[in-house]
């Protein structure tokens, strides 16, 4: 096949363009197929993990129970996580998300001790969430402390009044049972907390991927001096980030509180790295080299499948935490990667 130079001449493919260089090459006969392994690949790890156990315990793992214990257990965690996500996307940290979650368990379980209704002990909760996610953002934006250490700092100041809150011992009494139902009454199977989780999934999914407050939250965390020289109001942006972040880890307190029926002083800071871990890991999926929804609910329930297969499997108790640090370091190492590639 030839073509036309704007010379008349005729061209092969192979032969040198005018003026000499290196012949053309030849276009490729066949595209390169990957099957999503770019984008997907935490699909394939989460099947063959499902497929690994149903093969090694089938008793044990392929159970109606076993499925329903994983959806419902890693609600929690997962609304943690997608609560990272939103000042993640603006290129700030917000380390104390698990503490909000610990103290306004305290906080909601505290005043049903004391008889306050629990809409008011809810709605009182959920402020107190966004105050401290206030705090952390005039910390960040206005005495221009970094993010990893202001929000690092809140997290201890939240533990120590967890504790005070708590006086140091577990908070068991004055739940009602319409406060109790919120976070154990089955719903076609499934306990409500999962389908709280998949509502606020929609809804960050909806404002991240489908509105422009969502392309102003990921610019912001992609080039923050461009984003301002375009005149975005970054400082703005991180500290809306911050304040919903904390209102999403109070939320999350609320149902963890009527989901266990609890108060424990200590029950927030397990829950930050299984919450970092799903969130980087997930970054590597579906838009891969940035964090999204729907990449952190894979990688939440892969790793949730992976953890509850070891244990029923027989391995140690100290599995869950290996298992989501050895996910942490690669979910990181991947991001960086990916962003490299990009």
């Amino acid at each position: 096949m030839t073509t036309q130079s704007h010379e008349g001449k005729a061209i092969s493919p192979k032969s040198p363009p005018p003026g000499g260089g290196d012949p053309v090459p030849d276009a490729p006969g066949r595209r390169k197929i990957n099957f999503g392994l770019d984008r997907f690949s935490g699909l394939y790890v989460w099947v063959a993990i499902i497929v690994l156990f149903a093969i090694w315990i089938p008793d044990l793992f392929l159970t109606e129970g076993n499925f329903r214990i994983i959806a419902g257990d890693q609600a929690i965690t997962a609304m943690l996580a997608i609560g990272l996500i939103v000042p993640l996307a603006a290129g700030v940290f917000d380390l104390s998300i698990a503490g909000v979650m610990g103290f306004s368990v305290a906080m909601v379980s505290y005043q049903l001790s004391k008889g306050i209704p629990v809409p008011i002990a809810i709605i009182t909760t959920l402020l107190c969430g966004a105050l401290i996610g206030a705090v952390n953002g005039f910390v960040v934006v206005k005495l221009n402390v970094d993010s990893f250490i202001a929000t690092l700092g809140m997290s201890s100041i939240l533990l120590a009044g967890t504790y005070w809150v708590t006086d140091g011992k577990q908070i068991t009494e004055g739940f009602s049972n319409g406060f109790l139902d919120m976070g154990s009454k089955p719903f076609l199977g499934l306990p409500l907390p999962f389908y709280y989780m998949i509502a606020v999934a929609a809804v960050m999914y909806l404002v991240l991927e489908k509105t422009p407050l969502g392309r102003y939250l990921y610019a912001t965390g992609g080039n923050r001096q461009a984003s301002r020289l375009a005149g975005l109001r970054v400082e703005r942006i991180m500290f809306g980030a911050l304040v919903t972040s904390a209102t999403i880890g109070a939320l999350t307190g609320v149902i963890l509180a009527a989901k266990l029926g609890t108060a424990a002083p200590d029950i927030g800071p397990s829950y930050l790295l299984p919450a970092f871990s799903a969130v980087f890991l997930g970054s590597t999926q579906i838009r891969a080299g940035r964090v999204n929804v729907l990449g952190t609910l894979i990688a939440i329930y892969l790793l949730a499948t992976g953890v509850k297969g070891l244990q029923l499997a027989g391995a140690p108790s100290y599995v869950n935490d290996l298992f989501n640090g050895l996910a942490l370091i690669i979910a990181v190492a991947l991001a960086a990667r990916t962003a490299r590639r990009a």
